[in-house]
């Protein structure tokens, strides 16, 4: 067995969420993109996970990994909008090649805030998702 690796599993989560209709940047928006010249957008801010030990013999082939998920809008609603979508995108197990995944686990999120550092403001609302597999 390989050590299972992040980038199929973030590809997971972005195949996801583009099918449902959601604009995805990995890492941070590109420079220029705002939400008042595209739509709401989902920034995914994903740590490199790890292999888990499946049993005694430490065999490091289960998965785990945080991704977090900052949903931006022009105003309060779309934020939140666009957090309901990718949550329901969320809400199936992810297709990973050659892994059995459980559905994306809601961790956490925080409340709606204002971005007045970019102009015009634009608000977002981060929330977290813990991914698992394990070998097919």
């Amino acid at each position: 067995m390989t050590t299972p690796a992040v980038l199929p599993h973030v590809d997971a989560v972005v195949t996801a969420l583009t099918g449902a209709g959601l604009t995805v940047h990995l890492g941070g928006a590109p420079q220029g993109v705002s939400p008042t010249d595209s739509t709401p957008y989902v920034v995914l801010y994903p740590e490199p996970g790890r292999a888990e030990t499946a049993s005694l013999a430490d065999n490091r082939v289960d998965f785990s990994a945080v991704v977090q998920l900052t949903c931006v809008g022009l105003t309060a609603e779309q934020a939140m909008s666009v957090s309901d979508r990718a949550a329901a995108a969320l809400s199936v197990a992810l297709a990973v090649t050659g892994r059995a995944s459980w559905k994306p686990e809601s961790l956490d999120g925080q409340p709606v805030q204002r971005d007045d550092d970019v102009v015009p403001p634009c608000f977002y609302a981060p929330s977290r998702y813990r991914l698992r597999s394990i070998p097919q």
